[in-house]
């Protein structure tokens, strides 16, 4: 050490020059080495690729790979460095041949670079093949052999070697010319593309075929003389074909590129995405866009994902059709109007909340909120239906007077804490249409929801009853994303268990139109809770599924909006669903979370809890907010004759000869449209004649249902339509007396119905029974 020292000040000049050349050898090599623009690729989860965005600069250079596969490997480096592994970033025989052979011949015969020198060159692009440059290279060479290992250098060459027109990299040249992974290359392929960067112009089609495969060839018998391939490998290597002309790059999932490439241009991703899932999706997709172009519908998306990992599967952002349809157009996160599809999500929170039971009877009858009007499909009513059987049919009318019942602003508040983005307003915006598709949606937000009331039911039974914090996360389609559920407690994330639970077994019933005989896609054997939905105008056609496994969501229409008759979440969506199912692996039904549930006795007919007055019960797991819903209101004690056919009391009947049975009364607008759908539902007897009978007669209108203006229409004779009113009576064969404006104009018995021809103007009509009871409704009659 102090000769050292004593050295240096004995010869300072020469060590500050050295020094300095040291300094600048060490930081003569850039640190990034090479900064061109690259493609932005897409792999599967299991590194297959899915699509790539050619470079900004429109070359096909994939993000640099630290991977070289072995027979590539073998191939270069026999071709083009044999001692690669020996020699300090340059040779020098390799070197004095070249300048012995250039010498003697007069021009540039032999380069005699390294691989290490070739990988200086290609990241010093445009530089003039001199000495002057060559004695850089060495220098850099030197550099680049100390920062680097001997394979990092060797995947930076293989990585911006140029292969031909726009391909660089192997593994660009390997989709290109072969259609394979670069892993994939035979022997003959491997040795093709290892000569191609020493001359890239040999491989354009119809060129020069001959002078690459004599190259390939040669390189091949060098393998075999090497022995690192056999005789009958060589043999049928030599018989390859050469490649004709480039492949297109794989487009498996475009619109899922589209949007990595957002957030991630030219780089390598690797994606949630399972390759055959998603290629099998695209032909299921491609199958029915087929069939739909016909009634001119273009355009389709499906996502499904993944309940427990919360990643994706599989992305078709959109059908396989044409730039006029918009096919660039990522659908999955496009907002489009809902339909039907909220339905679950209101079902779900009034089962939390403890408004509803899944067998209540909710009432299906003429609907009117101010100017609103909701109707059912089937512009029929059946004037009292189940809750799950209303969801599982779809029916409107009910939905909205649940709605109504529930709250709008409560339902709102559900909503925006599932963060469905795309209901930006306010609730009084979107009324009770909100529940029918009068906001807009996502098909991402959507399936992500129904993925975290899945995932909800399965942690709760995993995890001793317990609820994780973060359930409604954003799901991912980065393989390397980390997906956080949060922390464990007790209390629900937004709705609890049991009320997730009952509303998927409510959906797992069919919901098909009344009158559809060709449901023949629909698979029993498979549990998949299930739901579809259909926009105003026929402009978009929903359906989601889900099992404890996974949720697959499909979207149905034209992008710029154009309804199309039959354009229907049941006919259109539905049918694609259950194909993507049918190729993903089967999935148990969901465990019944009974920590959060009580068996108790439910009135068999009303579906409410029972009585002291319901004769017919079943005892019901309901969730535990359901212990708070009041008793059947339906079921009421009624005293008979002997025979069971008058209602009497003791104005005309004896004590002894009374009988008190339980009775299933609806109310009488209920009962109009219930008991038509209905043949075994039995009315109250009728009093007998010599009863005094006191209490609570009802009547309501069914025509017209609230006041309001009329038109009344002509015929083809001129001659204007009659107005037919009609209201429903509890006691049918009461009669009842009908006025207008105080004038009398008719009375009816059984049967409540009557025409009537009023003048243009304003009127009240009143209907009175022989009991006293009565009603008015005002209307107007318009020219």
């Amino acid at each position: 050490m102090n000769k050292i020292i004593s050295y240096i000040k004995r010869n300072k000049i020469k060590s500050v020059v050295v020094t300095i050349l040291l300094i600048a050898y060490y930081f003569c090599l850039p640190k990034q080495l090479f900064t061109d623009p690259t493609a932005t690729v897409i792999e599967s989860r299991d590194g297959e690729l899915l699509g790539a965005i050619i470079a900004k600069d429109g070359q096909w250079r994939f993000p640099h790979n630290d991977s070289i596969p072995e027979k590539f490997k073998e191939c270069l480096l026999l071709f083009e460095d044999e001692y690669f592994y020996k020699h300090p970033g340059f040779n020098p025989v390799s070197i004095y041949k070249a300048l012995r052979d250039n010498i003697s011949s007069g021009e540039v015969k032999r380069g005699g670079s390294t691989l290490t020198q070739q990988t200086i060159r290609l990241s010093r692009k445009g530089k003039s093949r001199t000495y002057t440059e060559k004695f850089k290279e060495i220098i850099l060479a030197t550099r680049l052999e100390l920062r680097y290992s001997k394979d990092n250098i060797l995947a930076y060459y293989t990585s911006n070697a140029p292969f031909g027109g726009n391909v660089v990299g192997l593994d660009a040249a390997s989709w290109r010319y072969f259609n394979r992974n670069a892993n994939d290359l035979s022997w003959a392929e491997s040795a093709t593309l290892a000569v191609l960067p020493n001359a890239p112009s040999l491989i354009y089609p119809g060129k020069n075929h001959e002078r690459l495969l004599k190259k390939r060839n040669a390189l091949l018998e060098k393998l075999l003389k090497n022995e690192v391939i056999d005789s009958l490998t060589y043999d049928l290597s030599i018989l390859e074909e050469l490649p004709q002309k480039p492949y297109p790059l794989p487009q498996i999932a475009p619109h899922l590129l589209q949007n990595v490439a957002k957030s991630n241009y030219g780089k390598r991703i690797k994606t949630t995405i399972k390759k055959q899932v998603q290629e099998q999706t695209n032909v299921i997709v491609k199958n029915h866009h087929h069939q739909l172009r016909q009634n001119e519908i273009h355009n389709i998306a499906v996502l499904v994902l993944d309940v427990n990992t919360r990643k994706v599967v599989s992305y078709v952002g959109n059908a396989p059709t044409d730039k006029t349809h918009q096919n660039a157009v990522d659908v999955i996160t496009k907002p489009r109007s809902t339909g039907s599809i909220l339905k679950p999500f209101l079902y779900a929170a009034m089962l939390d909340a403890g408004d509803l039971l899944p067998n209540t009877l909710v009432p299906d009858v003429p609907t009117q909120f101010g100017s609103y009007n909701p109707q059912n499909y089937s512009k029929e009513f059946d004037g009292a239906v189940t809750a799950k059987r209303a969801l599982a049919r779809s029916l409107n009318v009910p939905s909205v007077r649940l709605l109504q019942q529930f709250g709008l602003d409560r339902f709102y508040y559900y909503l925006k804490q599932l963060k469905l983005k795309d209901i930006k307003k306010n609730a009084n915006h979107y009324g009770l249409s909100l529940i029918l598709g009068g906001a807009e949606s996502n098909l991402w937000d959507l399936c992500k929801s129904y993925a975290a009331m899945a995932g909800t039911v399965n942690h709760f039974n995993e995890n001793s009853s317990q609820y994780y914090t973060n359930e409604f996360l954003e799901p991912t389609f980065f393989a390397d994303a980390e997906v956080d559920f949060g922390n464990l407690n007790n209390e629900k994330t937004i709705f609890d268990a049991a009320s997730i639970y009952l509303t998927f077994e409510s959906m797992k019933e069919v919901n098909r139109p009344e009158g559809d005989e060709n449901w023949q896609f629909f698979d029993s054997s498979k549990q998949i809770a299930w739901k579809t939905g259909t926009s105003f105008g026929f402009r978009d056609a929903w359906a989601i599924g889900v099992t404890k496994d996974y949720v697959v969501g499909v979207w149905v229409g034209n992008a710029d909006g154009e309804g199309r008759p039959g354009l229907v979440g049941v006919q259109t969506a539905a049918p694609i669903l259950f194909d993507v199912f049918d190729i993903l692996p089967h999935s148990d039904w969901f465990s019944k979370p009974f920590d959060e549930m009580q068996e108790v006795a439910v009135c068999s007919k009303s579906g409410y809890r029972a009585s002291p007055n319901c004769r017919d019960t079943e005892q019901k797991f309901i969730q535990l907010s359901g212990l708070k819903t009041k008793p059947c209101p339906y079921h009421i004690l009624v005293h008979l004759d002997a025979s069971e056919q008058y209602q009497v009391n003791s104005s005309c009947e004896s004590l002894d000869n009374i009988k008190n049975v339980s009775w299933f009364v609806l109310p009488p607008l209920m009962e109009y449209y219930y008991k038509s759908k209905n043949p075994f539902y039995k009315p109250l007897p009728p009093y007998k004649s010599d009863c005094i009978t006191k209490g609570s007669t009802t009547m309501q209108f069914i025509y017209p249902k609230q006041s309001g203006k009329f038109f009344l229409p002509k015929d083809f004779d001129g001659n204007t339509n009659e107005l037919i009113l009609k209201i429903a009576h509890s006691k049918p064969e009461t009669t009842v007396f009908w006025y207008l404006d105080d004038n009398f104009i008719g009375s009816t018995k059984v049967i409540h119905e009557l025409a009537i021809l009023p003048e243009i103007g304003k009127h009240v009509i009143t209907v009175v029974d022989e009991l006293g009871n009565e009603a008015k409704r005002r209307i107007e009659i318009s020219e």
